[in-house]
């Protein structure tokens, strides 16, 4: 009645035949009651899917004994039914019942049961796990089995095992290729391309789906002697050029449109033969007397069927072409019949010679040519070797143009040709001169530089007998002094003086002024300097050294004296600067021009040089220095 109860509800035979067994052994009869109802037959065939489970992962088959005595039973039937002898030899022997401790009754579970399992509960307060799943060494949770891992899947070759929970899936490896898709049971089906459309069949083509691809079929079929094209064109068949000749043997094949026919030949001669009259038989043909000339300027010989020709010197007989060729003697003695360049021609040769040589008496060897007995060059020339060279004499150069001409080479015009001259270069035929400005200038024994013409010197200048003579660069300055108030000039006036003269005018008070005695200064002087435009200022230039009988002590002492150096006016654009140093013990003033100041400039620096001493200014000088800055460099 049992057995008819399992077998009425279950119908997986699986669970079926394991709980049959099951039964044999007295592992479902404390499961069911007398009347066996439904859900307790659920519980029994969860049993058995245990045991199933842990079959295709090839555990042991009493792994589930954990689950309850009756489930355990029901679970390890399952499983050994279709286990391998491997499997079956990991399995423990089944314990027996009395050995075993219920945990309640399987038909109905316990309260304790209840809400603490993932899954479902198998009996009593037995946790049990779906297909897919394992329980837990905790007996209440659920891990998934990763089939894969196990090797219980059922993957195909090419297929690759992909684990899920609860299951898992298969999905190949390699893409179906070119005319497959992948079905959803990941398998490669046949795309029929005629159905779908996708083919590029035209319209005198039908489509014809096969295995990964398709055909495209004319429509219309060629009839007997012609072939049908890619585009569904019928074409004739040429027949007569087959492999084997379909007309007999005497015959002639001539093709005609989707067919041919048969020809008998008439008598064929070869090359060198003709018919005779009677068109029997062939004869030669001496080709020596015919209209054509075949040996044009040499001897022909006539033979059976063809000729031969007795070339001359310098030619060759081709017995391809069946005449006499033109021997190239340079090509083929290269280098031994001339001593410079070979010139072929017909049956002979030539020897010639290259630029600057000339054929010599034997034909074959060169002699160089003078070319310099032609005058060929401007001014210089010498004979080389096969050429000639052209020269220059100095102050000319040769011209880039033809290598013959001398050109005038302009110095003035050189990068250095600034150098050259001091003043002005100017360029003749093969050389040039210098010239200096037109006034206060002359030129020197060199030719190059400019002199100064000394004016006070020489008398030229123009000062009357009241006056000064300076010269200064490129010209003179006529100059008078007369001393201030209270101050007499030391010495007399002179017709002109030189760079380093003075002219000083000493303080001298009448009696009893007192403003006179009380002036701090005591001397006011005028000195020279002609200056050039100096092109460049590297470092400062030392132009008037103002030096005093103050000895330099360093620092102030009773009765110890110092100076100080200033310049009150005619600093034009602060050109000049004035220092003090001290030199074999002494104070010096030393005036320097700092800047460039282009000329004709003029200007009178007024210096001033106070001694000081513990006790205030002990005198002051004043000392006029008269520049004269030129507008040349020289």
């Amino acid at each position: 009645m049992q057995e008819q109860c399992c077998i009425a509800v279950l119908e997986d035979n699986m669970c079926t035949s394991g709980i049959n067994m099951a039964k044999g052994q007295g592992a479902c009869d404390t499961l069911y009651t007398n009347t066996c109802d439904t859900k307790t037959a659920k519980i029994c065939c969860d049993c058995c899917l245990l045991g199933k489970a842990a079959q295709e992962q090839g555990l042991p088959c009493d792994s589930s004994l954990s689950l309850g005595h009756q489930c355990g039973i029901v679970s390890r039937a399952c499983c050994m039914d279709g286990a391998s002898d491997s499997q079956k030899a990991l399995t423990e022997e089944l314990p027996n019942q009395d050995d075993t401790k219920e945990n309640g009754d399987a038909s109905e579970p316990s309260d304790s049961c209840k809400g603490k399992c993932d899954h479902h509960c198998v009996g009593g307060d037995t946790c049990g796990c779906l297909k897919g799943y394992k329980l837990n060494t905790d007996g209440k949770s659920c891990d998934d089995i990763n089939e894969c891992l196990l090797g219980a899947s059922n993957c195909r070759a090419g297929e690759r095992c992909i684990n899920t929970e609860g299951s898992f899936r298969c999905q190949r490896e390699v893409s179906c290729g070119t005319g497959y898709e992948l079905t959803d049971s990941n398998n490669c089906k046949d795309i029929d391309e005629c159905e779908t459309g996708i083919h590029n069949c035209g319209p005198a083509f039908e489509c014809q789906n096969t295995q990964g691809s398709f055909r495209c079929l004319p429509k219309v079929k060629c009839a007997a002697g012609y072939i049908q094209d890619a585009l569904g064109n019928c074409i004739d068949i040429n027949e007569c050029v087959t492999g084997s000749s379909p007309c007999s043997r005497g015959q002639t094949c001539i093709n005609t449109d989707g067919s041919y026919t048969c020809q008998r030949n008439s008598v064929n001669c070869g090359r060198g033969y003709h018919l005779n009259e009677e068109g029997t038989r062939c004869i030669d043909i001496d080709e020596c007397k015919g209209p054509e000339k075949v040996c044009e300027g040499h001897v022909c010989i006539n033979i059976l069927g063809s000729y031969r020709c007795e070339c001359e010197s310098g030619y060759n007989f081709n017995s391809i072409n069946r005449v006499c060729e033109d021997v190239n003697e340079c090509r083929h003695y290269p280098g031994r019949l001339c001593a410079h360049k070979c010139e072929n021609s017909l049956g002979s040769y030539k020897c010639s010679c290259t630029t600057g040589f000339m054929l010599a008496l034997d034909g074959r060897n060169c002699d160089d040519v003078n070319e310099c007995d032609s005058s060929p060059c401007s001014q210089e020339c010498a004979n080389v070797y096969g050429s000639y060279q052209c020269y220059c004499r100095r102050g000319y150069q040769l011209s880039d143009i033809d290598g013959m001409t001398c050109e005038d080479i302009d110095e003035c015009a050189l990068p250095t040709g600034g150098h050259i001259c001091s003043y002005r270069c100017h360029n003749t035929p093969g050389s040039f001169h210098c010239s200096c400005p037109v006034n206060g200038y002359t030129l020197a024994i060199n030719g190059r530089g400019c002199q100064d013409v000394d004016e006070c010197v020489t008398g030229t200048h123009t000062c009357s007998e009241n006056q000064t003579c300076f010269n200064i660069q490129g010209g003179f300055r006529c100059l008078s002094f007369d001393c201030p108030n209270n101050y007499k000039r030391v010495g007399q006036t002179v017709a002109r003086v030189e760079r380093s003269d003075i002219v000083r005018c000493l303080k001298s008070c009448l009696p009893n002024d007192i403003a006179c005695v009380l002036d701090p200064t005591h001397s006011v002087s005028h000195t020279f300097i002609s200056l050039p435009t100096f092109r460049e200022l590297m470092r400062p230039e030392e132009i008037v050294f103002l030096r005093t009988t103050v000895p330099a002590y360093g620092s102030y002492h009773l009765g110890s004296y110092d100076v100080k150096f200033d310049i009150l006016e005619g600093n034009v654009e602060n050109a000049f600067d004035i220092i003090k140093r001290v030199e074999n013990g002494m104070y010096v003033g030393v005036v320097r021009q700092v800047k460039i100041l282009i000329g004709p400039v003029t200007t009178v620096l007024k210096l001033s040089m106070r001694n000081l001493s513990t006790q205030g200014d002990a005198g002051h000088n004043i000392i006029n220095v008269h520049v004269f800055v030129s507008e040349f460099w020289f």
